[in-house]
């Protein structure tokens, strides 16, 4: 190891062992747990982009509908939209985020999409209009959704002070961020409540094979 990589890696050590971590617990305007809620932190400093072309995630279509209802993921990355049903799919977004479209085709993604902007993109099929999906794009590799309980942990913190944000596609309003100092190698424990709207079933047909 040359002496500038060994610096290198004594100057990240540090850090890397004071990672600090923030447990959040998402609930609604009655307290029940809140699922597919988006937690992220961005740093003082400022945001933070993924290099593109390094991170990579899956959408999928299944069953006529996208898996998962909510996406969480970082600036520069880019995703592919898989179609597993025996019909055809059309996947666009005109959201000012990311304005797409993916034109009728089954199995692989015949291209993939990559997030450049921080911001809510709402996916939809243009043959089926129940379809509908969100990708969440943070500036930031600190962020998690939550599950049924409605808790998840943030990881690997550098020391430092973070606005911590939450976010539903389906709430009323927005929250206001926490700010929060991080020290070493504890955690802290926050909680978030959110005014969500009851999100409505569409009308799904049979399928139909010879039809899209």
């Amino acid at each position: 190891m040359s002496r500038l990589a060994a610096a290198s890696a004594m100057l990240a050590l540090p850090f890397a062992c004071a990672a600090a971590s923030i447990d959040l617990d998402v609930r609604n305007a009655s307290d029940a747990p809140l699922a597919d809620s988006v937690v992220y932190a961005i740093p003082a400093a400022g945001p933070i982009e993924a290099r593109p072309g390094k991170a990579t995630v899956q959408i999928e279509q299944v069953d006529r509908e996208f898996v998962p209802y909510v996406t969480v993921l970082q600036t520069g990355t880019t995703a592919t939209f898989p179609n597993h049903d025996p019909i055809l799919h059309h996947v666009y977004s005109f959201s000012p985020a990311k304005t797409f479209e993916i034109k009728l085709y089954t199995g692989q993604s015949p291209s993939s999409v990559t997030f450049d902007k921080p911001g809510v993109v709402t996916l939809g099929c243009n043959i089926h209009d129940w379809m509908i999906a969100y990708v969440l794009v943070v500036s930031t590799p600190w962020f998690a959704k939550t599950d049924a309980s409605g808790k998840v942990r943030l990881r690997d913190l550098p020391p430092g002070s973070y606005a911590v944000y939450a976010w539903h596609p389906h709430m009323r309003s927005p929250v206001i961020p926490v700010t929060v100092a991080l020290e070493g190698q504890g955690s802290q424990a926050l909680g978030f409540a959110l005014d969500v709207a009851p999100r409505k079933a569409k009308y799904k047909p049979p399928l139909d094979r010879l039809k899209y």
